[in-house]
């Protein structure tokens, strides 16, 4: 592994930084209401009393700029999650669904759905928050059921994890078959991943729960980086193995979980964005984590700005573009780099 220098680490994360806000300032703008630069300066120009009765600052304000900010997070979130768990399970394939917490909180949305809690509690709407709890319990019980003698086996969680989330995904679609057709359409399109219908107080509540857990991943930075050299050869250079699995494996969890439960599953984030990061500035995490969650962001944004314009006023789930678009990708970069991690 290369050593990282404090001027790589500043002028990556600048440019990185300057293309995700270029990229919210230009996605802002696409849409099926023509909305230009000058529209923008004006909005803000004005003041508040007048902006909100603006059909282009409503349009602007409260339907792309939460919708966009939320797929900022959920991308970042993603990203970050699948860069964790390819270095905790030492596995190139690993993302953040792999563990099974996509589809615990999947099935805790779908069962709100089915129940027609399609309502809010104060600024919190129930969907979500099922969905967050239903995740959030899958953790726990992959967790405790992969402890042997107090410690955390790699391999029983990632057989564990796949297990649950197979058998949670049978659930699942045994809801599906059994629900009523108007129900149907709601469950599909969520678990095929949509970042519609949000507003600034649930941005607000993910962003609190992705950020914190994100910084709390980078402070680990540098254990995950000794991790992957192997338990034992980590253990000797002195690093709390054990400790730093667990912080690791509940970070990774708790931010994918926040992040799906307000946006389906959305596939090809987790495991993309990592390798191509990975192969463009190196596997030090100091780097990779923060530098995968912008560009995770700034894909993310992407993806779903195409997914609401593509064929408008129709929207075409966000799950379906990150697969077509990531998909192929995925493979041709693994045919040109024919070997990928851990370098």
């Amino acid at each position: 592994m290369k050593v990282l220098s404090l001027k790589k680490w500043l002028i990556t994360i600048v440019l990185l930084t300057i293309l995700l806000i270029v990229t919210i300032i230009f996605c802002s703008f696409q849409g099926s209401a023509d909305i230009k630069l000058k529209d923008l300066l004006e909005i803000f120009s004005n003041s508040p009393s007048q902006t909100w009765w603006n059909t282009k600052a409503i349009i602007l304000l409260k339907v792309r700029l939460p919708r966009i900010l939320l797929a900022c997070m959920v991308g970042g979130a993603l990203a970050v999650s699948g860069v964790v768990l390819q270095a905790l399970l030492r596995n190139p394939l690993a993302d953040p669904y792999i563990l099974g917490v996509s589809s615990g909180s999947a099935l805790g949305a779908i069962i709100a759905i089915l129940l027609g809690l399609n309502i809010t509690i104060g600024a919190l709407p129930l969907i979500p928050l099922f969905g967050f709890v239903g995740g959030l319990l899958t953790i726990l019980f992959v967790y405790h059921i992969s402890k042997i003698h107090r410690k955390i086996s790699i391999q029983t969680m990632l057989l564990v994890g796949v297990v649950t989330g197979a058998i949670l995904a049978a659930i699942i679609m045994f809801i599906t078959s059994m629900a009523g057709p108007h129900k149907v359409q709601g469950i599909i399109f969520w678990l095929m991943g949509s970042l519609s219908s949000q507003e600034y107080p649930m941005v607000v509540i993910v962003s609190l729960y992705v950020i914190v857990g994100i910084l709390i991943l980078l402070y680990y930075a540098r254990s995950l980086n000794l991790l992957v050299l192997g338990e034992e050869s980590a253990t000797q250079l002195g690093l709390e193995v054990e400790r730093t699995k667990k912080i690791a494996f509940i970070g990774a969890s708790l931010i994918t979980g926040a992040a799906v439960s307000v946006s389906g599953l959305i596939g090809f984030v987790g495991i993309l964005i990592p390798h191509l990061m990975r192969m463009i500035i190196g596997s030090d995490h100091r780097l990779l984590l923060p530098a995968a969650g912008l560009f995770g962001s700034i894909y993310l944004i992407l993806a779903d700005t195409l997914a609401r314009t593509l064929m408008a006023p129709t929207e075409i789930p966000v799950g379906v573009i990150t697969a077509i678009c990531g998909g192929p990708f995925f493979i041709y970069l693994l045919r040109k780099k024919k070997t990928i991690f851990f370098h």
